[in-house]
């Protein structure tokens, strides 16, 4: 951080050697017991609240019957659901036992539920009823043993409204310190198969500690009382953890669910009829949002948040000229908290970053040494590997730990400069993840998809950029000798590639080529397709 910056006050690590989430529902529960931990919407109209108090009994009563299921401290719980006024009750009576959460987007396939069932050895799954055809096809190639559907289920599979029927609201679990395993975060790479992020308890302090005062503006000043936050992130995404999770319920606020699509509208409206003040939203839904008259609304927003991917000026402007808020882009990844963000009493420069987050040490170092390089160089985002804000190592993989761990920083991967005042400018990545509309999506996964096609010979899928999701995945195409590429095709693969990994991962634009380049040594050159692509989107 810039130790001159008169924004920046001292910072110290604390985290207390017991702390623990479910310890902090019950310690909020003890205090503001009647306080609205969640206000739930749907579209349909269903409307629910749940207090701090209803927290915590149905963390216990779910504790409970966890327990007379034999799901104790270590194993590891597996979660595929929406937006749903249960879902923190479902996670921290989980997290209770001792056990290990392990999030699912509901966006995956059952292959992907293979995968990480098999990879961490899970063998219970919470499941909401309407999801549970994507845990069907794979439940014999998987140890899962234990199904539990939100909202009723088929055959063996346990209904939650029934297993929270026990009289008990306390529940005596395991005691549990900062230092024990929470959850288990899959992140894509380049290449390979997602990787298990682990994280500990100390997780949800250190965003308690960054994100909610240096992110989301919630300080020892504010009144949670007088706040509604709204993160419209999703329960299996880091991103649930980095908002509602860890500043949302450790603060003790009052957050928002809404259980729907993504409609500027509606997502407006919502924002008027409950008198949202705080938002955290990707930036293809500012964009989109812009497009909208925003004169039409009269919002109590005090902050609004974006991350995913850079803000660009235009959406800042807009919300800024409409509800006199300037939205604050902030960066981190699955394996980090927030770090660098444009935190409240700083300007906002648009297209920055921010600045880093104090506390963590965060700078930008040459990609091949440590060093760090000088004001206007290009050099990879790293933090120091014993800081407090970063995850733990991944799953029972100790050759990898040892890959990541082994110099005096954790490298990011992602590329930054930083201007003479402290500000951090993204500059693309060291690796070839795409960042589409907030989602980090792993060429391999489409590539190995794509290939599956039986007119597909070799395929390269590379950013190419949107102006509203940023960026889209292009797939770059070599068919076999005995097909024709024409649009009819790249429609089928498209809709194969749905079939065959989560839908946002399709290409949404398709070249066929005649051959990829390559290096000498055979691997493809996605950096000159990427170049290729930002050159044709900027003529």
């Amino acid at each position: 951080m810039d130790e001159h910056d008169p924004n920046v006050a001292e910072f110290e690590w604390d985290i207390p050697t017991d702390y623990n989430l479910p310890a902090v529902v019950e310690d909020h529960a003890a205090s503001f017991e009647d306080r609205v931990a969640v206000i739930y919407r749907d579209e349909q109209g269903t409307a629910a609240e749940r207090t701090y108090g209803d927290l915590r009994d149905d963390m216990n009563r779910f504790a409970n019957a966890l327990a007379d299921l034999n799901v104790g401290k270590g194993d590891r719980v597996m979660h595929l659901f929406p937006r749903h006024p249960d879902a923190f009750a479902i996670q921290f009576g989980v997290l209770k036992r001792g056990a290990l959460l392990v999030p699912c987007s509901s966006q995956l396939r059952p292959k992907d539920i293979q995968f990480r069932a098999n990879d961490c050895e899970a063998t219970t799954i919470v499941c909401h009823e309407h999801l549970t055809d994507m845990v069907e096809p794979v439940l014999d190639e998987t140890p899962l043993d234990t199904f539990i559907a939100l909202d009723g289920g088929p055959g063996e599979w346990q209904a939650f409204d029934a297993l929270l029927n026990g009289e008990s609201t306390s529940h005596d679990g395991p005691d549990l310190t900062a230092e024990d395993p929470m959850s288990i975060n899959y992140t894509s790479g380049t290449t390979g198969q997602p990787k298990p992020v682990m994280h500990k308890h100390r997780w949800m302090h250190a965003f308690n500690a960054v994100n909610g005062p240096h992110w989301w503006g919630f300080d020892e000043s504010t009144d949670v009382d007088d706040e509604l936050m709204w993160a419209t992130t999703g329960t299996g995404w880091a991103k649930w953890f980095w908002s509602p999770v860890g500043v949302g319920v450790t603060s003790g606020a009052t957050q928002l669910l809404y259980e729907g699509e993504f409609e500027p509208e509606t997502f407006l409206d919502i924002m008027a009829d409950e008198g949202v003040t705080k938002l955290c939203a990707v930036p293809t839904q500012y964009r989109m949002f812009t497009q909208e008259n925003l004169s039409n609304w009269d919002l109590e927003l005090t902050d609004a948040l974006s991350a995913g991917e850079p803000l660009n000026r235009e959406p800042i402007e807009a919300f800024e000229e409409a509800f006199g808020v300037t939205p604050r882009d902030g960066y981190g990844q699955t394996e980090t908290v927030a770090l660098v963000s444009n935190y409240p009493g700083i300007d906002v420069k648009p297209g920055s970053m921010g600045k880093p987050t104090p506390g963590l040490g965060t700078i930008i170092i040459d990609t091949q040494e440590e060093d760090e390089v000088e004001i206007g160089e290009i050099g990879e985002i790293a933090v120091p590997v014993d800081c407090p804000g970063i995850f733990d190592g991944y799953y029972e993989n100790p050759d990898l730990d040892r890959k990541t761990f082994g110099g005096t920083y954790y490298r990011t991967g992602d590329l930054a400069s930083r201007d003479e005042d402290g500000y951090f400018f993204f500059e693309g990545r060291a690796d070839d993840i795409i960042l589409s509309a907030g989602y980090r999506i792993g060429p391999f996964e489409v590539e190995d998809a794509l290939i599956g096609h039986e007119a597909v010979a070799e395929a390269a899928a590379v950013a190419s950029p949107h102006d509203e999701r940023g960026n889209v995945v292009k797939a770059y195409i070599v068919l076999r000798d005995e097909h024709r590429g024409d649009d009819e095709l790249a429609e089928e693969i498209q809709n194969h590639t749905k079939k065959e990994t989560a839908p946002y991962k399709y290409p949404r634009r398709i070249e066929f080529v005649e051959e990829l380049p390559k290096t000498s040594s055979g691997k493809i050159r996605r950096i000159q397709l990427r170049k290729q692509e930002q050159d044709r989107q900027s003529d």
